[in-house]
């Protein structure tokens, strides 16, 4: 890439064949963009709201998030890029928190009843998929189905299949804005029985609805504006094979410099990772506990030497540098017990575990970093399971960083990925799972072979 890509132009153009493409459509059509991590996703769905409601005066959309943390995102977007538009958050018996409530309240339209003449003349109403499905039942049970002419379903790709046969009665057509190669979502009961059927409530809404609807508009956003070109290099193939991207910056335009410090090995880890972008620790080869207590403390030595070293950032938002701190950080593992035991290494060497980011995959699917610690699912692991070889589960983690990725692993992982059989059950016309999480484990581990650092 010679030079950088214009995001504006980029956004106003998809925002353009969204809209074109929504009008175009029959009721019951739909329009879907599918986009890598960082592309741009929620700039755009909030474009695409402001120009359906502005174009057409009596025009209602409903927005549909997959939790309460998103539904809040939007509604900041949409209220700091276009205060102009009437916006609506539904919300639970709870209510919104405080802090949202003194951001965001002028003009703001919070109620628990969608009923209400306050939602009612809203442009935009935006709520968590489990309350849209209240909202249906409740117009069910006194019998008057009112249908919008359009909705908005921001991260399609976490939402089941379940939850959008739930509401799909309530809009004609629908756009869906999501990431292909995050985690699907998750069901805790057996659904063997629904194995294989179209219309399985457990599969991914987007599988459903692209089964029964297989000509439907797609549209895939071409530019991360968060990975670094070192990143793409290989979320890219790894991840997202038929749908390659490049990476929204120039490599000369990110930096991380650590401030100088006396020789360690950490300090080797982490000048590995601001030089390349990548550092790989890979501890001896053995069978652990899932709590690995070396895992835990090399992860929590590297965090404190980052932290206590300093560094500054430099990159397309702050061209002068600024100070790296603790809120710029993340850990992500697999399991949460590992989480904790990262926590208590952290504590024990002093840096209090509350003042950065510690969590799972599936928490951190949308947030952003500037440097990343990823304790390797594969681990001091005996066998290769589908949860550990689950290809969103490390796409998630390897691409939430803006700046660096260091990943602390075992050796032995590539011999496992040889020797364990796949043992798990094949359900007929069960599409399969693309891409592979074996071939994406195995193009990461030799992708990561390339950093190791001592």
């Amino acid at each position: 890439m010679s030079e950088r890509p214009d995001f504006s132009e980029i956004n106003e153009t998809f925002t353009r064949k969204v809209v074109d493409d929504l009008a175009a459509t029959g009721e019951d059509g739909a329009v879907l963009v599918e986009a890598p991590p960082g592309a741009g996703k929620s700039s755009l769905a909030v474009s695409v709201t402001e120009e359906l409601v502005t174009a057409d005066d009596g025009f209602r959309l409903p927005i549909v998030t997959q939790t309460n943390e998103q539904a809040d995102d939007i509604v900041r977007s949409l209220r700091r890029k276009h205060p102009h538009v009437l916006v609506a958050r539904l919300h639970g018996s709870k209510g919104p928190s405080p802090a949202m409530v003194a951001e965001l309240s002028p003009g703001l339209v919070l109620d628990t009843d969608h009923e209400s003449a306050d939602v009612q003349r809203a442009q935009v109403v935006v709520a968590t998929a489990r309350k849209w499905e209240f909202v249906r039942s409740g117009q069910q049970r006194r019998g008057a189905i009112r249908r919008y002419r359009a909705a908005l379903i921001d991260e399609a790709y976490q939402m089941r299949s379940d939850a959008l046969l739930g509401i799909a009665g309530l809009f004609e057509r629908i756009v869906c804005v999501g990431d292909p190669g995050q985690l699907d979502p998750f069901t805790t009961i057996d659904d063997a029985h629904w194995k294989g059927l179209q219309h399985s409530p457990s599969r991914t809404a987007m599988g459903t609805l692209r089964a029964f609807h297989p000509g439907i508009a797609t549209h895939q956003l071409p530019t991360s504006w968060r990975l670094p070109p070192s990143a793409t290099e290989i979320v890219a193939p790894a991840f997202y094979p038929f749908a390659s991207f490049e990476s929204g910056t120039l490599e000369e335009q990110r930096k991380l410099e650590l401030e100088p410090s006396a020789r360690s090995a950490e300090g080797a880890v982490l000048e590995r990772a601001a030089a390349d972008g990548w550092a790989y620790v890979e501890l001896p080869e053995r069978f652990t506990v899932r709590t690995d207590n070396e895992v835990a403390d090399r992860l929590a030595r590297l965090v404190a030497g980052l932290l206590r070293r300093g560094a500054i950032v430099t990159d397309e938002l702050d061209p002068e540098g600024r100070p790296l701190t603790a809120g710029d950080v993340a850990v992500i593992a697999a399991h949460n017990d590992q989480v904790h035991a990262v926590r208590y290494a952290l504590n024990e060497l002093g840096v209090d575990p509350d003042s950065l980011v510690v969590s799972t995959a599936n928490r951190v699917q949308g947030r952003e970093y500037d440097v990343v610690f990823v304790w390797h699912p594969l681990a001091g692991r005996r066998d290769a399971t589908a949860f550990h070889l689950e290809a969103g589960r490390m796409c998630v983690m390897l691409s939430r960083h803006r700046h660096a990725c260091v990943v602390v692993g075992r050796a032995g992982a590539h011999r496992l990925l040889d020797e364990f059989p796949d043992s798990d059950p094949v359900f007929l016309d069960e599409p399969e799972k693309f891409p592979d999480g074996w071939e994406a484990n195995a193009k990461v581990l030799d992708h990561l072979a390339g950093f190791r650092a001592s």
